[in-house]
């Protein structure tokens, strides 16, 4: 039996076709960021940063004891110890460094460098741009997290399409976007839209269309 459309069906059709492909258009492309893992993630080292402060202390030595900045150029000097290169170093290392320059005055010392202020290497930080309240680059932390990210972002403009957010990160030498749904997780307060960050994401908020 052959079927005949009338006039008013084709319409009905077209108006449904071009509706799915408007939808299409407007979602979001690349793949969703997977929740928080329930599992403790692996901690990354913390690579010293300029800007950073650290508390140098010496075994037995409290007069070579000092908490010192790391100067713009990376460097720090200590007691006994001048312009030691400290960033992109981690502490157990720089510490072992300041160890081997000080038995020239000291027999066998013993260094523990703690970082007591974070700023962090550029390549490390976690940067947020677009439509955040405060957009700014932060402090990676370990197991840091998108909602962490966000609180210190100070949350999204009432122009944001936090939906249609994504993180953008550094993955073979290549840059590789995931979805992220900030709205569900910021307003709606759906945690599984949560994620884990990595040293060195950017978080890209969109504005809305309207």
């Amino acid at each position: 039996m052959r079927l005949s459309y009338s006039f008013m069906d084709k319409l009905a059709m077209l108006i449904v076709a071009t509706g799915l492909i408007s939808v299409a258009a407007c979602a979001p492309s690349g793949s969703m960021a997977p929740p928080v893992s329930t599992t403790q993630a692996e901690t990354a080292s913390y690579i010293i940063g300029p800007g950073d402060t650290l508390q140098i202390s010496v075994w037995h030595n409290a007069e070579l004891t000092s908490t010192v900045p790391v100067r713009p150029d990376g460097r720090i000097s200590t007691p006994l110890v001048n312009d030691v290169v400290a960033a992109g170093r981690m502490p157990v290392e720089l510490g072992h460094e300041i160890e081997g320059r000080l038995k020239k005055f000291v027999a066998d010392p013993t260094v523990t460098v703690i970082v007591s202020g974070f700023v962090g290497p550029y390549s490390q930080q976690v940067r947020i741009v677009g439509e955040a309240v405060t957009p700014k680059a932060i402090p990676y932390e370990a197991h840091m997290t998108v909602l962490d990210a966000m609180i210190a972002a100070g949350g999204l403009t009432p122009f944001a399409a936090g939906n249609r957010a994504k993180i953008v990160r550094k993955t073979d030498g290549k840059d590789v976007d995931t979805r992220v749904r900030l709205s569900d997780l910021l307003k709606d307060g759906d945690l599984s839209a949560n994620t884990d960050l990595r040293p060195g994401d950017i978080i890209i908020i969109p504005q809305s269309y309207f």
